[in-house]
């Protein structure tokens, strides 16, 4: 009678092991081809940069990516990786360079950049536009020059009511949750070092 107590115990054991082993595989199987769960998986480990937040002043992140004037400069944050930088809590200033602006760089020039291969570059070109602060234009003409997150300097210029910081005239100001941007009509390139 003990033995077939024991042999029913472990049959019962082994049953319900192989039946959790089906429901792991069975749920494996399913996470592998759905992809809108592989796509929710390849999103989530993105960084803080694709948190979704409808209440919250949007980052200087999320003004450019809502900003038709700015898929140029949104290609290449992305392209350099730089997304959850700019979600930080800063504060930032991020001047931000219009299509326009980008479109006047010689021919081939965003192209270049773009590539893999000049992810190093496109992120130094990148960093060149962000100034931990948050000052207004008006505040910037205080200052000769900026700070700049790669480490380099731009010239402040103040010409009547334009402030101009590295050669590029800031157009607008967008106050965001983590800072501000600036728009600019050129692409503020780093002195060679």
């Amino acid at each position: 009678m003990k033995s077939t107590i024991k042999l029913s115990a472990l049959g019962l054991t082994l049953l319900f092991l192989f039946n959790i082993g089906c429901k792991d595989r069975a749920q494996n199987e399913t996470t592998a081809s759905d992809p809108n769960t592989s796509e929710a998986i390849i999103k989530s480990n993105k960084g803080q940069a694709f948190i979704e937040d409808d209440e919250s002043t949007p980052n200087v992140l999320q003004i450019a990516l809502g900003s038709p004037d700015h898929s140029t400069l949104v290609a290449a944050v992305q392209a350099a990786d730089l997304e959850n930088a700019l979600v930080n809590a800063g504060p930032l200033m991020v001047f931000a360079p219009t299509n326009a602006a980008f479109d006047a760089l010689p021919a081939g020039t965003v192209d270049d950049l773009l590539k893999p291969e000049n992810k190093e570059a496109l992120a130094n070109i990148l960093k060149y536009h962000v100034t931990p602060g948050n000052y207004s234009k008006d505040f910037l003409k205080k200052f000769k020059k900026l700070g700049q997150a790669n480490n380099q300097n731009v010239i402040v210029e103040v010409q009547g009511d334009d402030v101009f910081v590295g050669g590029a005239k800031i157009i607008a100001s967008v106050p965001a949750g983590n800072g501000i941007v600036h728009v600019v009509d050129k692409v503020i390139l780093p002195p060679a070092q």
